[in-house]
């Protein structure tokens, strides 16, 4: 099994995947291919027929988006583990799961994953909608369950886990329930394992590279 992943620093959508499989421990190989380059492209379009990260390939078979890979390695090889078993929770975080996949446009395009960054943006009303609804989220997990999303890791902590990341790097203030899930997250050490690589890159991806340098 081959993960097509970008630079750990910035790709965000290669995190998802990544994360599923090192919380699980299944064997894999990485193959990390640098974000906006020829190589990048080169590399790629023989296995994607996006031309994007992250990309699966298993035994012949490619499967090119991440929710979609989550999805395939959980049927395939957790026996349905990385959903919650209760219809209702199942149901729920899904639901979660589509609308960070789907949404939070805002957030994207002002707060690139930029691991190693700490930055000064300007928040305007559409980002601080998102973040406000991204706080909603944690806040009423966090006091349902105390801990991830739905009680046991699973995949809609992985699907938000880049934007903790964002919310580190850009001084994103949350209230104290939201921060508990946060804190809880970034504890991680599947996580914690992609950030300590990430701060090793040397690679710089200008168009996420945004924001002041964070004052002190």
């Amino acid at each position: 099994m081959e993960l097509y992943i970008g630079n750990k620093n910035y790709s965000s959508w290669s995190l998802r995947p990544w994360l599923l499989l090192e919380k699980h421990k299944l064997k894999f190989q990485e193959v990390k291919l640098d974000l906006g380059t020829k190589d990048f492209y080169d590399a790629i379009k023989a296995v994607s027929p996006t031309t994007k990260v992250p990309t699966l390939i298993d035994d012949g078979l490619v499967v090119w988006e991440s929710l979609a890979i989550c999805e395939y390695i959980n049927e395939t090889y957790l026996s349905g583990e990385a959903w919650p078993h209760n219809n209702t929770l199942r149901a729920q975080a899904r639901s979660l799961s589509a609308e960070m996949h789907s949404g939070f446009n805002a957030l994207r395009s002002a707060m690139p994953m930029n691991v190693r960054a700490k930055r000064d943006i300007v928040f305007t009303e559409s980002l601080e909608k998102d973040i406000r609804r991204i706080e909603q989220i944690f806040a009423e997990q966090f006091c349902q369950f105390g801990g991830w999303l739905f009680g046991d890791w699973s995949i809609v902590d992985a699907m938000y886990a880049p934007v903790l990341l964002r919310f580190q790097s850009y001084g994103v203030t949350l209230n104290d329930e939201a921060k508990g899930y946060v804190k809880h997250a970034l504890d991680c050490p599947a996580l914690q394992k992609w950030c300590a690589m990430a701060a090793c890159e040397q690679e710089i991806v200008a168009c996420n590279e945004v924001g002041a340098p964070a004052s002190l």
